[in-house]
């Protein structure tokens, strides 16, 4: 873009008598409407899973799972602070739930997506359906259905949340619902919607009921098995290792409408190609140990640490040991719009 046109007297004066009137002159503003690449406050960071755990102990001591409705400790970007985002689009915190606790059932406006990073056998339900809950587990809460959280066992359990809040926001769509009971009625056996759409199979008078999946928990067992047959068989990516986009089974698009989620093999001692892309991505480790380099910053990542790439900054993945990174972004927002775009590092 070219400069903006010369301030004189006479434009300030003209300018500040259509300020009244709830006018602004483009050319005045133009260069920060249009940026010739994606300038955001988004910037890179990193949190410590051992600081976000002692963290949410020492929250859980204070205040109830029923009373805070969900505890939540919001990772927030250090360039976005007091917005609740870790991008400019997307919301990301880590929620406790201590043993025999409940988290409430309500619904909202909100997708929400649940990857679980520590625990065993604590369990959330949507829909009429109750899962238990593992690490890796990647599981889905879709706009509009209830859901509530337990755990029935005598250790707390530890998830990220992911939401399109700031989305949602953003078009000033939000609704929240509370039920009048702290967990839904169950309707479904364990494993409906995985027997029914999971196995490659549809049920014969399926219609589809929006556009997220009808899968709502994604086994990390599963997921890693496939990783580990494709991560043998060869043929890494330069830039990603071996990476896999988690589905709708009945569309074969994203899973869920406005976040894109995504699985990544890094061997031990790969090191990605430089790349870049216009979704900004959080990522969390779920295996391995590694660092990141992220334009001129180095993020060193652990085992359920999680980090964030703002969009359009150039990335290089380097393992330690063999790895594996769960990450979500606003890809899908961005694709259906027609505006994503990557860089392969060759500019």
């Amino acid at each position: 873009m070219e400069q903006a046109p010369i301030e004189t007297p006479e434009r300030r004066a003209f300018y500040n008598r259509i300020d009244k009137q709830n006018m602004t002159a483009l050319w005045t503003v133009m260069g920060d409407l249009i940026t010739p690449e994606p300038k955001s406050p988004c910037v890179p960071a990193l949190w410590r899973f051992d600081e976000i755990h002692a963290a949410m102990i020492e929250a859980g001591k204070l205040i109830t799972a029923k009373e805070a409705e969900r505890r939540v400790l919001v990772l927030e970007n250090p360039g976005l602070r007091g917005q609740s985002k870790i991008t400019t689009s997307l919301y990301a915190g880590v929620q406790l739930v201590m043993p025999h606790e409940v988290a409430p059932a309500h619904r909202h406006s909100q997708s929400a997506l649940r990857f679980v990073l520590e625990g065993q056998g604590a369990h959330t339900s949507v829909d009429g359906e109750r899962t238990r809950m593992s690490p890796g587990d990647f599981i889905i809460t879709p706009i509009m259905t209830w859901h509530d959280h337990g755990n029935e066992t005598d250790q707390p359990i530890f998830w990220l949340d992911g939401l399109d809040i700031p989305l949602i926001q953003f078009l000033d769509a939000s609704f929240v619902e509370r039920l009048d009971r702290d967990e839904q009625p169950i309707a479904k056996p364990a494993g409906d919607s995985s027997a029914r759409y999971g196995a490659n199979l549809l049920p014969i008078d399926y219609h589809g009921r929006g556009a997220t999946s009808p899968i709502f928990n994604y086994p990390y067992a599963r997921t890693r098995e496939a990783l580990h047959q494709l991560a043998t068989a060869g043929n890494h990516d330069p830039c990603h290792g071996i990476k896999m986009r988690y589905t709708n089974p009945v569309t074969g698009d994203h899973a869920m409408p406005t976040m894109g989620t995504f699985i990544q093999l890094l061997p031990k001692g790969f090191s990605t190609s430089r790349y870049r892309a216009t979704d900004a991505t959080v990522f969390a480790v779920a295996e391995g140990r590694g660092r990141t380099r992220v334009g001129d910053q180095t993020l060193a990542w652990g085992p359920k640490d999680i980090f964030v790439v703002p969009s359009w900054h150039p990335i290089v993945h380097e393992a330690a040991e063999e790895s594996v990174l769960f990450s979500f972004s606003d890809r899908p927002v961005q694709e259906k719009i027609g505006v994503w775009r990557e860089d392969r590092g060759n500019a």
